[in-house]
């Protein structure tokens, strides 16, 4: 596992494996935002707060939750300008729609089931 690019992290799901580019931007924004803050002793500010509204109603966490979202991938991950963080409610369970550009100028969307 030989990698030149200075951008790179273990691959989550993949173990041995690694994730570069344009894979760690979209896992480190992953990691952003199940990490609560305050859970990382050497970086007790990293991560978002988005544990706190697990229990919240749906519709009224949303708000809190998209802004959180926004909050935290702009601090956090300043090899992506952030688009938009946009919900998508099915019953109880929400999912994050995650729009980015990296330095490649493309836009790009994930979607990470928060609840």
């Amino acid at each position: 596992m030989k990698t030149t690019s200075v951008f790179w992290q273990p691959a989550l799901q993949a173990p041995g494996e690694i994730v570069r580019g344009l894979d760690d931007i979209r896992q480190s924004i992953q990691i952003i935002l199940r990490t609560p803050r305050g859970s990382d002793p050497h970086r007790p500010e990293f991560g978002s707060n988005l544990h706190l509204y697990i229990d919240w109603p749906v519709g009224r966490a949303i708000p809190h939750v998209v802004r959180k979202s926004v909050d935290a991938i702009r601090r956090w991950e300043p090899r992506c300008q952030l688009m938009s963080v946009k919900p998508a409610v099915d019953g109880e369970h929400l999912t994050l729609r995650v729009s980015w550009k990296g330095s490649d100028g493309q836009p790009r969307t994930q979607e990470l089931l928060w609840r």
